[in-house]
């Protein structure tokens, strides 16, 4: 008995000596779960930041009709507050309106899941928090399905899609409210970001937004990876719009936009652009405003593109530096390169009024775009390939039409710095385009043209067929070759108050009806060496001004003019010298 009651101090050898073998074994079998369950329950917060948070759990429907905002934007604060995670879009289809996303939230949208923008604009509200001045294009609106303010690693992934519904913020008359009852800058954005650091959207589809796909303002270390963007439903249909953004990279991207693919606005520096698609009704790579720095753009196909590829405003207060194109295939195109700096054109006065200022902003008024002249230089282009149209059509699966103007015809690739700006170093290596062809005698005669720069700011034909220069210093033409699909009568190339060009393995195609195959006015420091005619003409090279000299002719082949140079308004006869 003595022995029964002291059992609670046996040891675990006595005590496995005495039980029976079923008991031991119950008992291994508790102690091992109990281990085991001990092992695996969270403390508190052991799990923070791995968490799944799906919006199905928050009382969204996903059945496409119900309005989800408050269950998904549930979610989101719930996942942000307890230190992030992933918010989970399983398959269906989640009705929203305006969602704001949060630090460290991974926003995933499976595959079969679509994040259904609301048709009406009751659901949507500005963010009062981004402002609508302060730096280029902010004054476009402040409106979005997305959005996300001063947020740290925030990420949007698919492999799911995003539908704006765009189309029911479009008004088929001009004046009157769309069936969404937003209009204008209160349409709302497929994702807009201001002041982010770390933010990452990939392998999603993003379709019909009803304004810019994508707006990033002002933020930092900024991805952008297999997108694909298709967003022809609105007029400003924009793909990217980066304003002031740095260290961004986009990569592997298709975007078919009815407005900019690619707009970077503002001081965008440090920026890779790569391994992507585009077509455009406007633009693909276009800058305006600000200080932009290191940009490396490749590897990049520019299909249907009706406005121009590749277009720089420098406004004074701007300047540009350290930019580098290569690698790019142009089909079906219209432009190609506009590169201008200095003051804009006056904007039209209607008849009796005064004349309006010179514009030197973007699209609308932007007093903080004013300053010094502004500067570019140290940027290149090398091996682009391609066709150049002036019959541009409509661009392919749009809900809107547009017409071209008559600027973006029978247009060619132009540098054009006027207004006191600085134009510098400037390079242009293995470029093979063919151009449409049909300019006139007319369009080729042009010399004085306006002292303005800005996209297309002759409003009609450029007075060369493949490249005009005006006001550059430091500009380098290696292993060129311009042809046309059609007959053109006007100069291949022009060169007017260009200072300092070498130009090296030229091949172009001149018709025998035009004046010149090249015009050099009021220029000094060309040398030219391996230039080729490509066809018959008349004269080789027209020299003009009484300010042009030292212009070289050191080899290559003009065997196919029928003179080699002719001396206009007042140009000497020592300016030029032909050494083959």
């Amino acid at each position: 008995m003595g022995n029964e009651l002291s059992q609670s101090n046996w040891t675990r050898r006595q005590w496995l000596s005495r039980a029976p073998a079923g008991a031991i074994a119950g008992a291994a079998a508790v102690g091992l779960y109990a281990e085991a369950a001990s092992a695996a329950a969270p403390t508190a917060s052991s799990d923070l930041g791995a968490r799944v948070y799906n919006v199905r759990g928050f009382g969204a429907t996903g059945d496409g009709t119900t309005l989800d905002t408050g269950s998904v934007q549930r979610a989101i604060d719930a996942c942000t507050q307890d230190g992030g995670g992933t918010v989970l879009l399983p398959a269906g289809r989640f009705l929203v309106g305006s969602i704001e996303v949060k630090s460290n939230v991974t926003l995933h949208i499976s595959a079969g899941a679509v994040l259904l923008g609301s048709g009406s604009g009751k659901d949507y509200h500005a963010v009062d928090a981004i402002p609508l001045t302060g730096d280029t294009t902010l004054v476009d609106g402040n409106w979005a399905l997305l959005y996300a303010v001063r947020a740290k690693n925030v990420t949007i992934e698919g492999p799911g899609t995003i539908d704006g519904q765009g189309f029911q913020f479009h008004s088929p008359v001009r004046g009157q409210l769309p069936p969404s009852g937003l209009g204008g800058s209160k349409r709302p954005y497929h994702l807009l970001t201001y002041q982010c650091e770390g933010l990452t959207v990939r392998n999603l589809d993003l379709v019909d937004c009803a304004y810019h796909s994508i707006r990033v303002i002002q933020s930092k270390r900024v991805h952008m990876d297999s997108l694909y963007i298709h967003n022809r439903v609105n007029g400003n249909n924009d793909g990217f719009h980066f304003i002031s953004a740095q260290y961004l990279t986009v990569s592997n991207c298709i975007v078919m936009s009815q407005d900019d693919a690619c707009a970077l606005f503002g001081s965008c520096q440090n920026v890779t652009i790569t391994n992507s698609t585009f077509s455009t009704r406007w633009s693909v790579f276009r800058f305006g405003g600000g200080q932009v720095r290191n940009v490396a753009i490749s590897n990049c196909v520019l299909r249907q593109v009706y406005g121009c590829p590749i277009k720089f405003q420098g406004n004074p207060g701007s300047s540009y530096e350290n930019i580098s194109f290569s690698d790019i295939v142009l089909d079906d195109v219209t432009g190609p390169i506009h590169v201008g700096v200095g003051p804009r054109a006056p904007r039209q006065a209607p008849a009796g009024a005064p004349p309006a200022p010179v514009r030197d902003d973007m699209t609308s008024p932007h007093p903080e775009e004013s300053g010094p002249p502004a500067v570019l230089r140290n940027i290149s282009f090398s091996h682009i390939h391609g066709n150049v149209t002036t019959n541009p059509g409509q661009i392919d699966e749009a809900k809107v039409t547009s017409n071209a103007n008559a600027g973006e015809k029978h247009s060619c690739i132009v540098f054009n710095c006027v207004g006191g700006a600085t134009m510098e170093n400037v390079s242009l290596s293995d470029i093979h385009l063919t151009f449409g062809g049909g300019g006139t005698a007319e369009d080729g005669a042009r010399r004085d043209l306006p002292e303005y720069a800005g996209e297309y700011f002759m409003m009609g034909p450029m007075p060369a067929y493949g490249l005009y220069a005006r006001g550059v210093k430091g500009l380098t033409l290696t292993n060129l070759r311009f042809q046309v699909a059609s007959q053109d009568l006007r100069p291949a190339l022009i060169l007017d108050r260009v200072t300092d060009c070498a130009i090296n393995g030229l091949s172009m195609e001149a018709d025998p009806k035009a004046e010149s195959a090249m015009r050099i006015r009021n220029s000094r420091q060309v040398l030219m060496s391996a230039v080729r005619l490509l066809t018959p003409t008349q004269v080789f090279l027209a020299a003009e001004g009484e300010t042009t000299e030292r212009i070289v002719i050191d080899g290559g082949d003009l065997s196919s003019a029928g003179k080699s140079l002719t001396l206009m308004e007042g140009s000497r006869h020592d300016a030029v010298r032909i050494r083959s």
